[in-house]
């Protein structure tokens, strides 16, 4: 390559990194909340909608606040992920508050509005629909530990965490690494998202169950995406979930992990890989899948056991009812 071209490609890798930055400038988070009496109208709006279970055509709708009155309407034939949704049907419309209600942009035959709770949408197949708002409690919240757990969070101590913080409800806050190192495990967590309506991406609520420092079991607010292998319930930036079964921002979810650490022979030459089961609210979204290395900024693999860390990354993400059963 010569000089010329070899500055020119520079120049390039330059300005391609200060256009990203002035792009990421340009997109701001946005405010952060996590009370709900504090979030707004566009948190008011946000959030599932369903069909009455008599309906001939059931669907779900999953309504994604963008900030400034803007919404993602994704509309979801069968029912809401995990509770009727085909896992095939899914067509993304927009919506822009107008006073008290948004108004649905006709888009594919759907068009319709968003109101006190209420969501109507009229459809190529069915005509016009009433959906009601609900908010899904996971089957597996406040799932009480077995005699043989460690209960490592109760809202009482962090007794069993560095770095252990508990805020004035009684929550665990991010950051937080558990003092004693686990080889294989079942383990239980509950956690609760900020709402950021203008954040996006891995802005957007983001945390992590690190399992022996190594493997990240991502935590993040895609509320309303296809399923992502960075997203909610991926094994990060290495597998995605089956389903997404992310709920809206601050409602409480839950993770049950089941661990199976990677095995090494006496020279230190990995012979097994290791292996987790991921319950998402109610669901399997990673059945047990095989890791093929340490995940992200995990540290390296090895025969040692490690610690759990909540993944602290700049956003206030919170716990409760944390408990772990060694196999």
């Amino acid at each position: 390559m010569s000089r010329i071209a070899a500055s020119v490609l520079i120049l390039t890798i330059v300005l391609t990194g200060a256009c990203a930055q002035a792009q990421r400038a340009a997109r701001p988070e946005g405010p952060t909340y996590i009370d709900p009496k504090e979030a707004g109208p566009d948190f008011a709006t946000q959030g599932e909608y369903v069909t009455d279970k008599s309906a001939a055509q059931p669907y779900g709708v999953q309504v994604v606040a963008l900030g400034d009155g803007k919404f993602e309407v994704v509309v979801l034939a069968g029912g809401l992920p995990g509770d009727g949704w085909d896992t095939k049907s899914r067509v993304e419309l927009k919506a822009a508050r107008k006073g008290d209600a948004a108004d649905i942009e006709p888009h594919k035959g759907f068009s319709g509005s968003i109101a006190d709770g209420s969501l109507s949408l009229a459809t190529p197949d069915s005509g016009k629909l009433t959906l009601k708002k609900v908010e899904r409690q996971s089957p597996r919240a406040g799932a009480q530990p077995p005699s043989e757990a460690t209960v490592l969070f109760d809202g009482t101590n962090t007794d069993d965490w560095q770095n252990g913080k508990i805020d004035e409800r009684h929550l665990l806050v991010d950051g937080a690494r558990t003092k004693k190192k686990y080889q294989d495990f079942t383990m239980h967590v509950e956690y609760i998202l900020p709402f950021k309506p203008l954040a996006r991406d891995q802005e957007r609520g983001n945390s992590g169950v690190y399992l022996q420092d190594r493997y990240e079991v991502q935590i993040l607010d895609t509320f309303g995406h296809p399923a992502e292998f960075n997203g909610a319930g991926s094994m990060y930036r290495q597998h995605a979930p089956s389903v997404n079964m992310c709920y809206p921002p601050l409602q409480w979810q839950t993770y049950d992990i089941e661990f199976h650490a990677a095995k090494f022979d006496a020279g230190g030459k990995k012979i097994q890989d290791a292996e987790v089961t991921l319950n998402h609210n109610g669901v399997i979204v990673q059945d047990h899948y095989k890791l093929k290395a340490k995940t992200g900024a995990g540290h390296p693999e090895g025969p040692q056991p490690g610690p759990i860390w909540l993944q602290e990354h700049h956003n206030p993400v919170f716990f409760r009812n944390v408990w772990i059963v060694e196999k």
